[in-house]
């Protein structure tokens, strides 16, 4: 499993980012390999997180060959302040089985003493 976090600063939106937002959120969630999605907002700063998890690599190789996402990606200084991405693997996730909806919950292990 995968997760690629994209961290952004927002600065106004318009049509055209409302007319890509959705279609990209949707190429993504249509795709065999995607396995779920967070979203997230620093109160103390107000970037803004969303994660997407996929079973392998090649969903998010898809994602970034997206027309959509390719568009959205020349005009991002319209709509951020700045961006970054963080691709990870997945090796481990546990907990205390609270959140059995989590993506990663099929990679759940016993937690660690």
């Amino acid at each position: 499993m995968y997760s690629s976090t994209f961290i952004f600063e927002k600065k106004q939106y318009d049509a055209e980012f409302e007319r890509l937002d959705p279609l990209i959120a949707a190429a993504a969630r249509s795709h065999a390999d995607f396995a779920g999605e967070e979203y997230w907002e620093n109160p103390h700063n107000g970037r803004i997180c969303v994660v997407y998890y996929w079973h392998s690599l090649d969903g998010l190789h898809a994602l970034m060959r997206d027309p959509q996402h390719i568009e959205a990606k020349r005009q991002y200084q319209r709509w951020y302040q700045g961006f970054q991405v963080v691709v990870a693997e997945v090796v481990r996730a546990y907990g205390d089985g609270h959140f059995a909806d989590h993506p990663a919950a099929a990679f759940q292990t016993p937690q660690p003493a």
